[in-house]
């Protein structure tokens, strides 16, 4: 009989999802009250976090900048040629509700999930409890990890090449703000589900549907399409900034088969 499960505790449908509602319910409560939390600091949650791409002291821009000093290859980046604008009037207010949810959200992504291991953690076994430690810290620390690298690599690149973009010296560019906030947390949040990788290899290694050999023997077809991947997530034509992308990618990838390497290992040792 599997250890972890206790017979005369056993839920009927309904009894589920009552605990599910009440998952959901805390986690929701938490995305709120963080939201609000970031409702009532808009100079924070604009000026200096999400309107932070369009400044030229973004620590991405003064970083390159650092880098073509010391390389001689001038991509310092020293002005964005843009200017945000709001055609509708109750954009900037919809904008300001919606950038604080996500901002709640992503404060409050750990807890989730922390939620839903709490709901999915009674149905296991002792020993897939006992594989499974350590699942939340990892999927916490993987997307706050990839949003940070979008926010701060993908989200400038892009904002800098496609606002600067100019198809004639006669036309403009005047960016919309709903525009623009779409396309930082867009690539942010994009950046935070593709770092999700290692943790999916997992699961998936787990069920027996990946092995290491086949990640292995798949992993120059992996590197073409994360060159894509870079090449279409940074639409900016520099080699560089797509090299700059598509390095934590790869090593994503590096760290996903010792990942199911290791699930191999310890599913040799049970059976032996």
């Amino acid at each position: 009989m599997a250890q972890g499960k206790d017979p005369n505790t056993e839920m009927h449908f309904l009894d589920h999802l009552e605990a599910l509602r009440w998952h959901l319910v805390r986690s929701a409560a938490a995305v709120v009250i963080l939201a609000v939390l970031a409702f009532l600091n808009p100079a924070i949650l604009f000026d200096q976090i999400i309107l932070g791409p369009k400044n030229p002291d973004f620590p991405t821009y003064r970083a390159l900048c650092w880098l073509a000093e010391k390389s001689g290859v001038d991509f310092c980046i020293r002005e964005i040629p843009f200017n945000l604008i709001n055609i509708d009037i109750s954009g900037q207010f919809t904008t300001h509700l919606y950038i604080s949810f996500m901002a709640g959200f992503t404060m409050a992504f750990p807890y989730f999930i922390w939620e839903i291991w709490c709901f999915v953690k009674p149905a296991l076994t002792s020993n897939e409890i006992s594989n499974s430690r350590g699942v939340v810290a990892a999927t916490s620390i993987l997307f706050l990890s990839g949003v940070l690298f979008g926010y701060f690599v993908v989200a400038p690149l892009s904002v800098n090449f496609l606002g600067s973009y100019q198809i004639s010296e006669q036309v403009s560019n005047q960016i919309g703000l709903g525009s623009f906030i779409s396309t930082v947390t867009m690539l942010s949040f994009s950046s935070g589900i593709v770092f999700e990788l290692p943790v999916a290899i997992y699961f998936l290694s787990k069920l027996g549907m990946v092995t290491p050999p086949f990640l292995r023997k798949y992993r120059r077809h992996a590197m073409v399409v994360i060159l894509i991947l870079a090449a279409v997530i940074t639409p900016s034509p520099d080699i560089t900034s797509q090299i700059l992308v598509a390095i934590p990618l790869f090593l994503l990838y590096e760290i996903s088969i010792g990942v199911s390497a290791a699930v191999e290992r310890r599913r040799n040792k049970e059976q032996a």
